[in-house]
């Protein structure tokens, strides 16, 4: 059945009211070469159960991740989330993910965004987190401008070992301004030179330096001589970290110096989704709390002396000074964090550790069993999930090969680079809980036969 609210009438009421004659006369002001001037190349109108079944074929056509070797990372990680988690998410009381603004009736919701926030500050080694961003990448963007307002600094630097898509958000997000944002080149070959150069160019007139860690090749880094060059010269650190389970095996980046953490929270409680909507983790020290975007949720008491909890900061664009807004972030992820909090809680610390050793075991039986293929080098040394590999061919070419044998074997480091140079025949490899013994052998024996 079609739908269509509109009569004829009421289109001419309606161009009649706005003085124009035509549907075409409000687009003159679009570029021709923009207009689509034929019809699209798709389907005719379909009854409900046609439709189902042509969709039905076209997913048929993709390889599902919980059937196959997995071994898919760069910035989204397949784990195992609890069927607990997706049970309490969609109680009726929880299933939304928008943050409420009438505390009296939204006591339980802004109980758990207040349990959420301590637990990422706990996580990252900050002092304070906000209820959530989009993303770990808008949260990337958010931390750049944050920075400009803390030191009244245009210029920022991005380390050429974050990932790809981040960098392209920052810049994105802080084209609109004068911040002048430069990206290094990544060095896969070596993490160390691209924290030096880094070093080499903070100055007086820097705001910040950006700087994932594992990087974007899985390395694990030391941040503190980074941050103590920043601060000696009143630059602030951000450190952004894609793989949130990282937390429970390396040192926070609170304890080496950050002063923004931001963050893709994922992989805790979250699926892959098809890539969306994931969870922006964001924690910053206590004297930046007033210029930290999004929304805060604090404790307080009522009347009467009881616990409550209510939207404590909220610097938004919707609200009457829109002009002078934190930041334009509109809403929070308040489904993805709660489905966070209820994962952690479940693992508790020591589970979440637990977690965070089995993840890096099964990196460390990924890299020995990667070492007996003929001409296959892995860079990573001091790594975990990923690995940044080197193989005799395009990486690109490598891994259409093994998705034909049913295999994903990780993502081409060329795609979150486009524009670098000597990236062609590197391939990013992730393994969490979910690879097991058996995956790791059908790859191997996998390589042997495209690489041969």
């Amino acid at each position: 059945m079609r739908y269509l609210p509109l009569s004829d009438t009421d289109r001419s009421e309606m161009l009649d009211t706005v003085g124009v004659a035509s549907v075409d006369d409000l687009f003159v002001d679009v570029p021709k070469s923009a207009q689509q001037g034929v019809s699209f190349d798709l389907p005719s109108h379909a009854s409900e159960m046609e439709v189902e079944k042509i969709m039905s074929s076209m997913a048929a056509k993709n390889i599902s991740a919980g059937s196959v070797p997995f071994f898919l990372g760069a910035g989204a990680y397949k784990h195992h989330v609890p069927a607990t988690v997706d049970h309490l998410i969609q109680r009726g009381e929880f299933l939304t993910a928008y943050t409420p603004y009438q505390p009296e009736i939204s006591q339980g919701t802004l109980q758990c965004l207040f349990e959420f926030q301590t637990q990422v500050a706990q996580l990252t080694g900050m002092d304070v987190a906000n209820a959530s961003l989009y993303d770990g990448s808008t949260g990337c963007g958010e931390a750049v401008l944050m920075s400009r307002r803390v030191t009244r600094r245009k210029n920022a630097f991005l380390s050429g070992n974050l990932h790809g898509h981040y960098g392209d958000v920052a810049k994105t997000l802080t084209s609109f301004t004068d911040d002048n944002v430069e990206s290094l080149s990544p060095t896969p070959h070596d993490a160390k030179a691209d924290i030096d150069a880094l070093m080499a160019l903070v100055d007086k007139d820097t705001s910040c330096v950006v700087v994932q860690n594992p990087n974007v090749f899985g390395e694990v880094l030391d941040l503190t001589p980074l941050a103590e060059k920043l601060h000696e010269n009143g630059a602030l650190l951000v450190v952004v970290v894609t793989e949130v389970i990282s937390l429970g095996a390396i040192k926070s980046p609170g304890e080496m110096g950050a002063d923004i953490v931001v963050g893709e929270g994922q992989s805790i409680g979250n699926g892959l989704n098809f890539g969306g909507p994931y969870l922006g983790l964001f924690a910053t020290r206590q004297k930046f709390l007033r210029q930290m975007p999004g929304r805060l949720c604090g404790e307080t008491e009522d009347a009467t002396g009881k616990r409550g909890y209510v939207l404590t900061l909220s610097t938004r664009e919707q609200h009457i000074r829109r002009e002078k807004a934190t930041s334009n972030i509109c809403t929070n992820s308040g489904l993805c964090a709660l489905a966070f909090t209820i994962h952690m809680t479940l693992l508790g610390e020591a589970g979440f550790r637990a977690l965070a050793k089995l993840n890096h075991k099964h990196t460390v039986d990924l890299k020995a069993a990667l070492g007996k293929v003929s001409d296959v080098e892995v860079l990573s040394n001091s790594f975990f999930n990923e690995l940044a590999v080197v193989l005799p061919q395009p990486a690109t070419e490598v891994v259409e090969a093994l998705a034909a044998k049913e295999i994903l074997a990780g993502v081409p480091a060329s795609r979150l680079f486009p524009n670098a140079d000597g990236l062609d025949n590197i391939l990013l490899m992730a393994a969490t809980e979910c690879v097991s013994e058996s995956d790791i052998a059908a790859l191997v024996t996998a390589l042997w036969e495209v690489l041969s």
